[in-house]
């Protein structure tokens, strides 16, 4: 009971602070107010230890929503998590990663930016292996050494800002942006941002770190750890203004949009689909970031925080009730054994797509309509509008394969939609999946974009969405699977859905070629013909004589009687 109780208090304390948060939000939006703070920690001498935290509707607005998703993952961790001996600790954990992301907001400043950043990558590591297996152990590794060179990134960019005469970056963009030796900053926190949103080429840890329990993946894969990389950039967004640091980006994101949209397609597991999903949205406000629409990529930012994290608690839920199973081959009619759950993924489901008037419609069609009125190349087109039909392509098959048709497993899994405590953190979030992109567009865009475009380029986003659903469902055919079409082009297809051989490149060439390379050496060298000739063969000559003069010495006597009559046997013949 005392377990439980830690649940309760946290959940309460996190909805209260989001909710007074909120209102002062909406205060600051309403009369444009901006509070800087400095708060003087300690003072020595001539020095001083400042404390500094910028206060504006952008950052009151993510604290918000990341403290409310927050308290209903810890609301919906008190019944997926009842049987856990260490809820206590996991609740403390998950706690602690909200404190580091709100460090992360509020922070102009570079130092404490690097708390909030570090705390993120450490305690992610500890979620990560939570479980205590093999497979959370090396998923916890390659998460914390990917996001370890976004650290070192970040460090070094603290080392060059000594350059000014302050950490406090949101001084200096300016400066920064007109000096060229400083751009060197930009690239650095491009770099670190890269490897927390998991972007090409370091993509990989964000599907292994799926083996965290589930409310972590709805927690850390929605609103805290991934999108630190893009509000670092929505911060530093004038950098990439103009200048080929943002072209680059842009190109890297567009990449891993449409590689993990390509992946999700060929993926069976429940919670990888919903991650490689999660990169695919990460590329996207990546892209439109580059392209130099900050306010628009916040927007995104938390519309996808919203479904996501419903995505992932209905995923939990169905894990939850098939008995930890995962794979969405073996399930099928579940609408009909969990009516709830299934109304609530069918819902986030819709919202991924672009569903008109669910949230996630109000930013993913203002962004593909403020590309269809860009200066853009038909490459970053392809990217953006392809990318957002395999979106609805890969939702479409994730639906087809858990909701309709026959159930696939066997008989023994009772389902059911008992768990109302469950349901009822889900439901929060849901009410919100409806109407939260429109309140937020109220609040963000007062005055409503013109955006004119012909009639086909108008209708192109819908076009992309029913073709790509369409798709999804032709492709999703068991009479189609049967054939296996894949088994013609085995290698195109094993390449996209091992994410162009990503997972491989980060941990096979990272740890086994250089494993199997000192294996080789020690094995030549120093245990080789080296070892035989060198210092073995001079230990076993040594190791000989020793013995053969310790034996000697040992048997003098004898050897001295042995020798005397040896010298009479040999004179007696000489006189003979």
């Amino acid at each position: 009971m005392m377990n439980l109780l830690i649940c309760m208090v946290s959940f309460i304390y996190l909805l209260i602070i989001s909710l007074v948060l909120l209102m002062m939000m909406i205060y600051f939006i309403i009369n444009n107010m901006t509070y800087f703070i400095e708060w003087e920690i300690v003072q020595l001498n001539s020095n001083n230890i400042v404390m500094t935290v910028l206060l504006d509707w952008m950052s009151l607005m993510f604290m918000s929503f990341v403290l409310f998703i927050s308290s209903m993952v810890i609301y919906y961790s008190k019944e997926y998590m009842y049987g856990d001996y260490n809820i206590n600790r996991f609740i403390l954990l998950v706690l602690m990663f909200v404190l580091s992301m709100m460090l992360l907001i509020i922070s102009p400043n570079l130092i404490s930016i690097l708390l909030g950043w570090d705390g993120l990558g450490l305690i992610s590591y500890c979620l990560v292996i939570y479980y205590n297996n093999v497979k959370s152990y090396n998923a916890g590794m390659l998460t914390a050494l990917s996001n370890r060179i976004g650290d070192v990134a970040l460090l070094m960019a603290i080392a060059w800002m000594l350059n000014y005469g302050s950490w406090n970056y949101i001084f200096y963009l300016e400066c920064m942006k007109m000096s060229y030796e400083m751009q060197l900053i930009g690239v650095l926190i491009v770099l670190a941002a890269l490897t927390k949103s998991a972007q090409i080429p370091f993509s990989s840890w964000l599907p292994a770190a799926m083996a965290a329990p589930t409310p972590v993946s709805a927690l850390v894969h929605s609103s805290t750890l991934v999108t630190a990389g893009i509000y670092l950039l929505i911060r530093f967004n004038i950098l990439l203004i103009d200048n080929m640091l943002g072209k680059l980006l842009l190109l890297i994101s567009g990449m891993t949009m449409f590689m993990a949209g390509m992946g999700a397609n060929y993926e069976f597991d429940l919670k990888k689909i919903i991650a490689l999903s999660t990169l695919s949205q990460l590329g996207l406000m990546m892209m439109i970031l580059a392209m130099g629409f900050p306010i628009l990529a916040f927007f995104h930012l938390l519309t996808h925080a919203l479904f996501k994290a419903l995505l992932f608690m209905c995923a939990g839920s169905i894990i939850h009730n098939m008995k930890n199973l995962q794979d969405i081959r073996f399930m099928g009619n579940l609408m009909n054994q969990m009516p709830l759950t299934s109304t609530c993924m069918h819902v986030a489901n819709l919202a991924l797509c672009g569903m008109p008037f669910l949230s996630g419609f109000y930013s993913k069609d203002l962004i593909l309509e403020i590309v269809s009125l860009s200066y853009v190349n038909m490459l970053i087109f392809f990217f953006f509008f392809f990318s957002t039909g395999l979106t609805v392509c890969y939702s479409i098959r994730l639906i087809y394969y858990t909701m309709v048709g026959n159930f696939n497993s066997n008989s023994l899994h009772p389902l059911n939609d008992e768990s109302w405590i469950m349901l009822k953190g889900m439901i929060s979030l849901l009410i919100m999946v409806v109407i939260g992109g429109m309140l937020m567009s109220w609040l963000i865009f007062p005055v409503p974009s013109m955006i004119c475009l012909p009639y086909y380029l108008k209708f192109l986003v819908l076009m992309v969405i029913f073709l790509g659903s369409w798709f999804g469902y032709e492709l999703s055919k068991f009479s189609m699977n049967l054939e296996l079409y894949s088994l013609k082009f085995y290698f195109m297809s094993f390449m996209l859905s091992f994410m162009w051989f990503m997972p491989m490149l980060s941990t096979y060439s990272m740890n086994f070629m250089p494993l199997m390379l000192g294996f080789n050496m020690t094995k030549e060298f120093d245990q080789g013909w080296s070892e035989y000739f060198g210092g073995q063969y001079l230990y076993k000559n040594i190791k000989q004589n020793s013995q053969i003069w310790q034996w000697l010495q040992n048997n003098d006597l004898k050897i001295y009687l042995i020798s005397f009559v040896m010298w009479i046997i040999f004179l007696l013949i000489l006189m003979i």
